[in-house]
């Protein structure tokens, strides 16, 4: 079964760190670089470095020269099993505890890598088996399957496209605050009404409000066509 076998060896939480971070930058970059895991994880090149070696010896990875790393099959289950850890606790934290949207990402580091499996279970029970986090990602199922579906960003619209915010990062707490406060989170219909040249900020409808934002801030916010049928 699925579950057993990403369960059958204990990691450690550090273990669990790169695993995971190793899977976000494959979905991102195809490939995770040891720059890129060391920027990721705020280590030192040399210490990805060790890890790497020591997640190729647990079969955990495979490494192509020039090519980056990229999850072995047992790897990938073991990464998705912490990040429906994660994703679960902020969903729990939130929707249960009360939580802020913006305080939850550091509370399920913390707790990730303590949480047993039966809990999880027991709070995806509680919740409903909720298939997307607060912030608009995907919960791997307990058997490790997740749908990673390719998503544009706000400042990829043309003038006059109407989209639907999907999906923004949990690691910037400021970033949350702020989306929250012009009600730019998953599930709010936006239309780029206007866009200044070279760069500058984006002209936003969100609900009736008219929302001027950076275009930095823009590239941060996942969002998908409007169906017909929801206009």
């Amino acid at each position: 079964m699925a579950r057993g076998q990403a369960t059958a060896v204990p990691l450690t939480g550090p273990v669990e760190d790169y695993l995971k971070a190793i899977y976000e930058l494959q979905i991102r970059d195809g490939a995770a670089s040891t720059s890129a895991l060391a920027s990721a994880l705020h280590v030192a090149p040399a210490s990805v470095s060790g890890m790497m070696r020591r997640l190729d010896a647990q079969g955990l990875i495979s490494h192509e020269p020039y090519h980056g790393v990229h999850l072995t099959a047992r790897g990938r289950r073991a990464a998705l099993r912490t990040i429906r850890r994660h994703r679960m606790l902020e969903t729990y934290l939130t929707q249960v505890l009360g939580f802020p949207w913006d305080a939850v990402h550091d509370e399920a580091e913390r707790l990730e890598h303590a949480a047993s499996d039966d809990l999880i279970e027991r709070m995806a029970a509680a919740l409903g088996y909720p298939t997307v986090d607060p912030h608009g990602a995907p919960i791997p199922s307990a058997d490790g399957d997740v749908e990673e579906v390719r998503l544009r960003t706000l400042d990829e619209l043309a003038v006059g496209d109407t989209v639907r915010m999907i999906r923004v990062s949990d690691r910037n707490p400021s970033l949350l605050r702020y989306l929250a406060e012009i009600a730019l989170q998953p599930g709010a219909e936006v239309t780029l009404l206007a866009r200044a040249p070279f760069d500058g900020p984006l002209t936003l409808r969100i609900g009736d409000a008219e929302i001027v934002v950076g275009s930095n801030l823009a590239a941060q916010v996942l969002v998908e066509a409007m169906s017909t049928s929801s206009r």
